[in-house]
């Protein structure tokens, strides 16, 4: 079966073509960063006409990678939550009409399971069952995976999502758009033992987080620092290493919890934030002295794209499962409601 897949679920454009016997056949990804940058955060119109303007121009390119035309395709899949409400629409309508166009089935893909789906696209996937760290955006979740869609949320963030944490520290800092990427090259230059940051919930039974603290105690530290003038490049460089040392150390604790809770010795880690060098040398680190592996899509396949929804996609279409003609987007969408694989 080969299946067209589109992302749009906030500010990255992405398209793909997976074919269930011969992989991923052909991907391309457009980001808005360029257009957000100057507003410092992603506005949700703009993203939305901008989805519009590429979406098209995109789903071409790839049928031309890939050597074929819509006819060739078998289906569609598109994310129709959780995201922007207006970016979801511009994908869900497209991929709808074009399947009704050449009458063939669409289905509606979850984001997030999308992200934790996207490490079976490499050479050695994780076997069943596993635990997944999903850091994607305002998502931060350890979830049990049997199976696809048999899953059980162990923890989440009660406030500030991991990725949320890095932008708004970034912002602090003034670090530019997107604050992530930017606050991680910054803590490569910077004193991790210079500042002592808590590790938010760490002391307490559960999985759950929490960021939201660990926000203000940056935003205070850079206070201190700055004593009313500007902030040093020296005073950015540590604060910002340790800020994602005290992340990079929560997330690390509570995977090694959930894995321990559950008695499993895989982790996958997805989303955004999984593309960080130092949340992933941690984590190979602390896994391999207790016998545990962990698993993650190469940096391209982390943030936002279109070959993890074709993917997700592809495996519900094999089941049979397929969409209606009307159209439906879930700006919030729990992932426990997804229905189990037949």
């Amino acid at each position: 079966m080969r299946v067209l897949g589109l992302e749009s679920s906030c500010d990255e454009t992405g398209v793909a073509i997976y074919d269930s016997e011969q992989g991923l056949l052909a991907d391309a990804l457009y980001s808005q960063i360029a257009l957000h940058a100057e507003f410092g955060g992603v506005v949700p119109e703009l993203a939305s006409r901008d989805h519009v303007r590429k979406l098209l121009p995109l789903i071409q390119q790839v049928l031309d990678r890939a050597g074929l035309v819509g006819s060739d395709l078998d289906a569609v899949a598109y994310t129709a939550g959780p995201g922007l409400a207006g970016a979801l629409m511009v994908g869900a309508c497209a991929g709808r009409a074009m399947a009704y166009a050449w009458d063939v089935p669409a289905l509606a893909v979850h984001h997030m399971e999308g992200h934790l789906l996207a490490p079976m696209l490499e050479e050695l996937p994780p076997a069943f069952p596993f635990i997944a760290l999903l850091v994607s955006g305002g998502h931060t979740q350890l979830v049990r995976v049997d199976a696809i869609g048999e899953y059980r949320l162990l923890g989440e963030s009660l406030d500030d999502a991991a990725g949320e944490a890095f932008d708004k520290a970034a912002k602090m800092l003034g670090l530019p758009y997107p604050g992530g990427p930017q606050l991680a090259k910054a803590a490569e230059r910077g004193d991790v033992s210079r500042f002592t940051f808590p590790r938010p919930m760490v002391n307490r039974p559960g999985l759950d987080f929490s960021f939201s603290g660990l926000k203000t105690f940056t935003l205070n530290t850079v206070a201190d620092c700055a004593g009313g003038g500007p902030l040093s490049d020296t005073d950015r460089h540590d604060i910002a290493a340790a800020f994602q040392d005290a992340v990079v150390d929560t997330l690390t604790i509570k995977c090694l919890r959930a894995l321990k809770q559950e008695s499993l010795t895989r982790l996958v880690i997805a989303g955004g934030v999984s593309a960080n060098t130092a949340l992933r040398q941690r984590l190979e680190a602390r896994l391999a002295k207790v016998g545990a592996q962990v698993y993650y899509p190469r940096p391209a396949y982390c943030t936002d794209n279109g070959a993890m929804i074709a993917y997700a996609g592809c495996c519900r279409l094999l089941a049979g499962q397929r969409e209606e003609l009307s159209v439906q987007v879930r700006p919030r969408w729990p992932m426990n409601e997804l229905p189990g694989l037949e």
